[in-house]
Formats: structure tokens, sequence, C-alpha cells
């Protein structure tokens, strides 16, 4: 495990790199699929053992993948996947939760979350949550898109506080949960990590935004690494945030999990927070 070789904890019985990889897009292309589950395989192999994925990925189809790259080395990784939240009821979860379970060719999710919040009771998804544990269905859960309030009210129903994680995006150039939502979970929920989606932002216009920012090219130049390995090193700073960046180039795999080994000092962290001040009011939570 890299960092300290100590990893961040989901839970009571889970113990994860702070850097995994995510499958958004991945699954849509028959073409591609081989050179995905390659990139997937070469991201364990790297020691990024946590994927994470989700039933609203290509429809199943990035569930499928990655139930290709883990055969025969299941017990190596850390699977998160995600439910619709119209699944997320009493009547639907376990047959949303059975299909996931399918393609991912395993017998026990390691962390199933939320996708976002909708329409079906919080307290109705946590109970069935608890029953998907108790089952040997799933190991953890957790929620994704959550802001403050809603980890709040999640908080007040019985069994909300078996929740391990929220999955929210986080990047330099979306900065708002450091301002609510990253101090409720280190203060009101200790021990609970985030989890980043999109760490080096969605869409080539905003990546470009931030990996060719004067600063952060300079860092990266200083350090002889890519500018993406210091943007995933400032995601993961703190230790308890983790990073799933998505990449289908072994390369590019292989460059991500280097990023946990790289330290930033404070000055490097001072210029960056120049050239991506940190938020200093409530925004709402940005979502892709």
């Amino acid at each position: 495990m890299r960092r300290g070789g100590r990893g961040i904890a989901l839970g009571p019985s889970l113990r994860v790199p702070a850097i995994g990889q995510g499958t958004w897009h991945m699954g849509e292309r028959a073409d591609r699929r081989a050179d995905e589950v390659r990139a997937l395989r070469a991201g364990i192999d790297a020691g990024m053992t946590l994927i994470d994925t989700a039933e609203m990925y290509a429809e199943g189809g990035a569930e499928r993948v990655v139930g290709e790259a883990v055969a025969g080395r299941r017990e190596e990784v850390v699977l998160v996947t995600k439910v619709y939240p119209a699944n997320a009821g009493r009547r639907r979860a376990k047959a949303a939760c059975e299909r996931s379970l399918t393609r991912l060719g395993t017998d026990v999710i390691d962390v199933y979350l939320l996708h976002w919040r909708g329409q079906v009771p919080l307290s109705e998804t946590a109970a069935v949550m608890e029953e998907l544990r108790d089952e040997g269905k799933i190991r953890q859960w957790g929620v994704s898109n959550f802001d403050t309030e809603a980890m709040q009210r999640l908080w007040r129903v019985p069994a909300g506080q078996a929740c391990v994680t929220d999955q929210v995006l986080y990047h330099l150039g979306s900065r708002g949960i450091e301002y609510d939502l990253l101090p409720w979970c280190r203060d009101a929920a200790p021990g609970l990590p985030v989890m980043a989606y999109s760490p080096l932002a969605q869409g080539g216009r905003a990546r470009r935004a931030i990996l060719e920012e004067p600063v952060l090219r300079r860092i990266a130049e200083q350090r002889g690494v890519q500018p993406a390995q210091v943007a995933l090193a400032w995601t993961i700073r703190e230790g308890d945030v983790i990073a799933v960046p998505k990449a289908s180039d072994p390369d590019h795999v292989r460059q991500n999990a280097a990023a946990m080994d790289i330290e930033l000092t404070q000055e490097e962290l001072t210029a960056l927070d120049g050239a991506f001040p940190p938020p200093s009011r409530h925004t709402p939570l940005e979502i892709l």
C-alpha cells in the first residue's frame, strides 16, 4: 500500500490506496474494451487496487469491463459501485445489487453507493443497505453527490451513520467542498473520508484550465513529473481524500499511481492556493 503503507480506512474493515481507478465512460464501445481491461489491470499492478464504477456507466457496461479486469484477481481489489436513486428503495435495491454482482462477476460488493439523492427516503435506503450487508451482498455502503445538508439529514436517520464515504466532485478548479462539506466530514463524522471523482476535471476545456496553469506546470517541471501528477498529489494531500481518476492508457495509469509518492511542500501548496483560491463562502455542490 502506498502513502506510508497504511492506506485510508473505508469503514471498519477496508483499507484502500489514496488513488484508485475510475471507470466513467468505460464500456461504451466494444472496440475499446480490451484496452480498458488492460488499463485497469495495469492499475492493479501499480497499486491502485480500488476500482470505482456504477450501474449507470454505459448502463452496466463499465461494470462488465471491471468484472473482466478483476477476473482471477478479485481478492486483490476493493470494488465500489453505485445504485441509481430510483433503485435505492426496498423493492428495487436487492435486484439492482444482484445485477451489479453478476456484471462484476463477484459474490460481494465492497462498497455500495447511492449515486445521488433521489425520491426514496434516506431512512429506507439506509435500512436496505444494512439488509444487504447483513445478507453478505455488500461489505460497506456510502453515498455520492451529497452536500452538507444531505449528509446531516442522513446522519439523523436510523443506521445513517453506517455510511463510510461521500463521493463528490473535487479538484483544484472545484474546491467548494472545502468550505463546509470536508470540515463536516472531519468534525461531525471522524474518519469519514471523501472520495473525489474527476480529480483532474471532466472535459477538455476544464482539464486544460488546470493542467496548463503556469504555477502547476512550474511545480511539475521542477519535480520532473507531469502536471496531472501534481494535481492528483494535491487532491490527496490531507490523507482523508481518495481520488479516483479514470485512465484508459497504461502509461497514464502508471503515472496516476506514481502520484501517491509525491508529497507537496507547504511552499508549493501555498503557490497552488494562489493560482486556485480556496472558497471563502458556501457554494452549491458541483455535480457532473
